[in-house]
């Protein structure tokens, strides 16, 4: 009931009802009120003056009976006609005798008057008593000079007596208040049926101009509407009403000016979220944009999308994406105003664009044929001076939006969005296909690397025994290539390294295998080849050697000779590695022939080859059994301050006074499957070490895949770790790429293992083999170290600097830190800091040494071009 009377207040029509009725009663009630008490104050008024009347009356009656010598019974015949004459007020009248006059003629009976009104009757004034409903008034009556003659004890002007009066006003007020209340509901029930009729009068106007209006509003859901709203005068019959709407009239055309969708804000929020960047949208990029343009159109109705990238120095490609199948026609003529519009522009006038690519969201639906004007009119660009990540230079949105002066400006800041997220993405895609080829590439020659090298080989293995065929392995080492490289320099050295890689392209036969093995190592695959075909092969490397020069910036002819080395399978091997290392040997045995010399085993050269590497087994076999795996420390510096925060493990051999290092054993010893027991070694000895110096810092332990297969193996460190009081969290296990792990699997549940217990896991070498890119992508990453040639060569080599840089752009997209190895001199240590590669690792930093220091005297001074370590010709 309160609220229903609350929502009638709420109402045109309930408070103009409200307020007539109101009004109305509050005057009517006011003016009853004040008559009801100015009657009452008159009623009292005449009843006085009916009492002095009736007194007065009584008086003379009483002056004349007792003159005339009468009766008390005809003075109360007196008084009874006056109270009947008086008969609708008058209660009472009665004549009383004073003190005096009972003394004289005695006392009469009390009066139930003057008990009630409780009078003395000597007073010598008329007085006036109200007493509820009665008013009482009393007359003295004086002494007289006549009224003496019988009254011999009075004095002149003694009250002898009163009369008194008793009128009863209350029934009267009560019946004249009946009256008025009477009167004041039938005038209320007029009042509220006036008031009704007025506020239905008054609001029946209005609500038709109210309902119009509200139907107007109702249709305007989103601000594009706001150009179908009608503005014409709606007529409410009151100047107030229609000066109000005028002025949401005029609020809504600013509105217009300045009011965005929600839903247009929403999206631009929800393309952040695009940001995420999944390996799914890494591998279509395309597909990608088509999702972006399908997202887009309910907020935007866009026809199409176009990118432009830069491809080449002044050369550009541009991408166009559907939402729907344009035909023949548009397609061209769209074409025709890209290429005006790209040639308006002030740095792109010169350039050219090398194709046009035409992507379709939704093939299924056609889109409308557009006119050259509808193209050019409803186009929104963006065009940047300089190309952003990615390469992209340019975005545009083709809609009829874009015709509104505010909708253009937000589609502008949609599309500066848009720029920076296609550009990312197109160049997160453009770096991953780049480490997928250069997993397996070489960068410099763009032959197959060492990582593809022993893939292939392993392959060839297989495939020759199945088959019952030889092949042959050729090692090739450039003689003299070191002096070249010395005396013209890095650039000029890599441009006779391609130069040479291109001439033994010449050599080989379709099919065959040509690697580079790393510096001026190559390696060949000759399938189906046995030594003869093997030695034409390599002949013919050393006859096209003879005519083979390469001319430096002075004019002079820069010529090469090569020793090689051939192993043919069956005959000297049938695994990579014995094959490998016959192959090795031999090219070792053509360079001590005095070089520029082919070698080929014959069979004491091949027991030869096996004894020594019988002997290098035996000293493994020792080193572990006597303890004498020793650990030495490298350290690694923050990039940006040159402060040591990590130490990576390092196995050693100690011999005597000579000290081992793991490239000449490690081989071996993951071949004789005893690389675990030396990890568990090696590492027992490191902790004790860091526990006695008492590192704080972080420490890289590098691990070969095949020690992973141990399943004790996180157990067994983190044990270790217990044992000497070190956090989990400090140690850092490194996959390197020396060997694939054919289980991804079991290389996946290492990772998880030791990311359950606290350790963390970083890839080492990484972009020397194509699993770099599928480890990154499938196991939880948290360091990964670039592979040292790349950081070597990147101040001279264009391919190996765009190549850091993919991975460090795709290392922060992926929040994954970065270490530099190969740190060699203070300029390479200025590119890793300007690139923003997180660490550095390399001699200029520090050597490895047997026990953990901080370098404090160096680390000042490592920015600073020449300082740090000289590294020694063959490094590590």
């Amino acid at each position: 009931m309160y609220r229903k009377a609350f929502q009638l207040f709420t109402t045109l029509r309930g408070f103009v009802f409200i307020a007539i009725a109101g009004v109305a009663l509050l005057v009517f009630l006011g003016a009853t009120l004040a008559s009801s008490l100015l009657y009452e104050n008159l009623l009292e008024e005449r009843t006085l003056e009916t009492s002095r009347e009736v007194s007065l009356q009584n008086f003379n009656t009483l002056y004349r009976v007792l003159r005339s010598g009468g009766s008390r019974s005809q003075l109360n015949e007196a008084a009874a006609a006056s109270k009947s004459a008086f008969s609708s007020t008058l209660e009472q009248v009665g004549i009383y005798r004073g003190k005096t006059v009972e003394a004289q003629y005695g006392v009469l009976p009390p009066s139930s008057v003057f008990e009630e009104l409780g009078q003395p009757l000597d007073s010598s004034k008329e007085t006036v008593t109200k007493t509820g409903r009665h008013v009482f008034y009393t007359f003295p009556v004086k002494a007289q000079g006549e009224c003496l003659r019988c009254h011999s004890n009075a004095r002149d002007g003694e009250v002898l007596g009163v009369i008194a009066v008793q009128h009863n006003v209350k029934t009267v007020a009560a019946t004249v208040r009946i009256y008025y209340i009477a009167l004041f509901m039938i005038f209320g029930l007029l009042v509220m049926m006036i008031a009704a009729a007025v506020s239905i009068l008054a609001t029946r106007k209005i609500k038709r101009s109210v309902d119009l209006f509200r139907s107007k509003v109702e249709a305007v859901n989103s601000v594009r509407d706001f150009d179908q709203f009608d503005f014409n005068r709606v007529n409410f019959g009151f100047d107030e009403f229609n000066r109000t709407f005028d002025d949401v009239a005029l609020l809504v055309e600013k509105m217009k000016c300045v009011a965005v969708d929600k839903d247009v804000l929403e999206f631009e929020i929800r393309l952040l979220e695009k940001f995420i960047i999944t390996s799914d949208v890494v591998r279509d990029w395309r597909e990608f944009v088509k999702q972006l343009l399908v997202d887009i159109n309910p907020i935007i109705d866009a026809y199409a999308l176009v990118t432009i990238f830069r491809v080449e120095e002044e050369a550009y490609e541009c991408e166009i994406f559907w939402h729907r199948t344009p035909s023949a026609e548009t397609m061209r003529i769209f074409e025709q105003t890209l290429h005006r519009q790209f040639h308006e522009h002030n740095f792109l006038c010169d350039a050219s664009i090398l194709q046009i690519v035409h992507n379709v969201a939704n093939e299924k639906l056609s889109l409308p044929d557009l006119s050259a004007q509808d193209i050019e009119l409803q186009t929104k660009s963006l065009l940047l001076e300089t190309p952003k990540i990615g390469g992209i230079v340019g975005i545009g949105v083709h809609s009829p939006m874009a015709l509104d002066t505010i909708r253009h400006m937000v589609i502008g800041s949609i599309l500066t969005t848009l720029l920076n997220l296609v550009g990312s993405v197109k160049a997160i895609y453009k770096y991953t296909k780049d480490l997928e080829h250069y997993a397996t590439r070489d960068p410099l020659t763009d032959l197959y690397n060492q990582r593809m090298f022993w893939e292939l080989l392993g392959y060839e293995v297989g495939r020759s025994k199945r088959h019952n065929q030889s092949f042959a392995v050729l090692m090739l080492d450039m003689d003299n290539f070191k002096t070249i490289n010395d005396r013209y320099g890095h650039h000029f050295g890599d441009s006779f390294l391609q130069s040479f890689a291109a001439l033994l392209h010449q050599a080989i036969r379709d099919g065959d295998i040509l690697a580079r093995y790393g510096g001026d190592e190559f390696c060949m695959i000759l399938p189906d080849a046995d030594d003869t075909q093997a030695h034409m092969v390599a002949q013919r490397v050393a006859e096209l050697l003879d005519n083979f020069f390469v001319e430096t910036p002075e004019g002079n002819k820069i010529k090469a000779t090569t020793s090689i080395g051939i192993a043919i399978s069956p005959n000297h091997g049938d695994t990579p590695k014995d094959l490998f290392l016959v192959a090795d040997n031999m090219m070792y045995k053509a360079k001590k022939l005095g070089k520029n010399a082919i070698a080929i085993p014959n069979d004491d050269e091949m027991a030869e080859v096996f004894r020594q590497a019988g002997e290098k087994q035996v000293m493994i076999q020792n080193a572990l059994d006597q303890q004498k795996i020793v650990p030495y420390f490298q350290p690694i510096c923050n990039a940006a301050t040159g402060e040591i925060v990590i130490h990576e493990l390092l196995m050693r051999i100690q011999l005597g006074d000579q000290i081992v290092t793991a490239n000449d054993f490690i081989e071996e010893a993951e071949s004789m499957g005893i690389a675990h027991k030396m990890d568990y070694q090696l590492i027992e000895k490191a902790f004790a070490q860091i526990k006695e110096q008492g590192y704080r810092g972080m420490l890289f332990v590098n691990l070969s895949p095949k020690a992973l297969i141990v399943g004790e193996f996180v157990a067994r460190v983190y044990r270790l770790a217990v044992e000497f009081d070190i956090a989990p969290s400090r140690i850092v296990f490194e996959i390197t790429e020396r060997e694939t792990v054919s289980n991804l699997s079991l290389l996946e549940k290492f990772v998880l293992d030791i990311k359950l217990q606290g350790f963390s896991f970083a890839i080492d070498d990484f972009g020397s083999g194509y699993s770099s890119y599928q480890y990154i992508k499938r196991f939880p990453v948290d360091f990964i170290k670039i592979e040292g040639e790349f950081i070597r060569n990147m101040l001279t080599d264009e391919v190996y600097l765009a190549f850091v840089k993919s991975i460090v752009t795709l290392a922060k997209e992926l929040h994954v830190k970065t270490i530099a190895e190969y740190v060699e001199d203070g300029e390479t240590l200025a590119e890793v800091c300007r690139l923003g590669i997180d660490f550095a690792q390399g001699y200029h930093v520090s050597r490895p040494a047997p026990g953990i220091r901080l370098p404090d005297a160096e680390i000042g001074r490592l920015a600073q071009p020449g300082a740090g370590i000289t590294p020694k010709p063959g490094g590590r």
